[in-house]
């Protein structure tokens, strides 16, 4: 009996949250990589999801799993279009902030020591320091397309900001321009990583 309680309130949290943020079963289904008939079999308590699905909807829903296991006043899920204005937000304030950064140390830099010529080296490195912000954000979301531009952004203008830097600073060395192929490489690894972290099962 207990076993039947518990099947009928886990389907009820299902559905419920399944509703708020706006999916049929049969788009809950595949995030799962189950059929549309065993979703509807949970949600009418005639079955539970293994552990790992729990796991899953946990995630999916953006609930603990205790949330899904218990029956508890219905709890506000935030809907799935204001979740990702409110991510993008913090993104874009966040990256924001890099360059709130960079704009500060070029105007100390210019008031401190105005001789100086190459404090808009500031600017440059704004932009790494911006891709390392959206890709810790895109790692904890879980956004990949953002996660694999936001790897290839900061690979080739860490290559770029050296190479200004040295250029510009130290000397002009000749064949400096060979330090970019040093790219070539770490964007075949980061795209192989990817691709390969996806098949392992390391994300859904």
């Amino acid at each position: 009996m207990e076993e039947e309680v518990l099947a009928k309130t886990i389907g009820k949290n299902i559905m419920r949250l399944r509703k708020l943020t706006g999916m049929t079963q049969l788009e809950l289904a595949d995030r799962l990589g189950y059929s549309d008939k065993s979703v509807s079999k949970w949600e009418q308590g005639n079955g539970i999801p293994d552990v790992r699905t729990l796991v899953q909807l946990s995630e999916l829903f953006n609930v603990s799993v205790d949330d899904l296991i218990y029956e508890r006043p219905e709890k506000p899920v935030m809907p799935k279009k204001t979740r990702r204005l409110r991510r993008l937000i913090i993104i874009l304030l966040s990256v924001g902030l890099c360059w709130l950064v960079a704009v500060v140390c070029f105007v100390l830099g210019g008031i401190i020591s105005p001789e100086t010529r190459f404090m808009w080296l500031a600017f440059l490195y704004a932009v790494p320091a911006s891709a390392i912000v959206v890709l810790v954000f895109s790692c904890i979301w879980r956004y990949r397309l953002m996660r694999i531009l936001s790897i290839s952004v900061l690979i080739w203008t860490t290559l770029a900001c050296v190479y200004l830097t040295v250029f510009a600073v130290i000397s002009n060395y000749p064949r400096l321009w060979l330090i970019f192929l040093i790219g070539i490489p770490l964007e075949l690894l980061a795209l192989f990583f990817f691709v390969w972290w996806r098949r392992a099962g390391g994300e859904k």
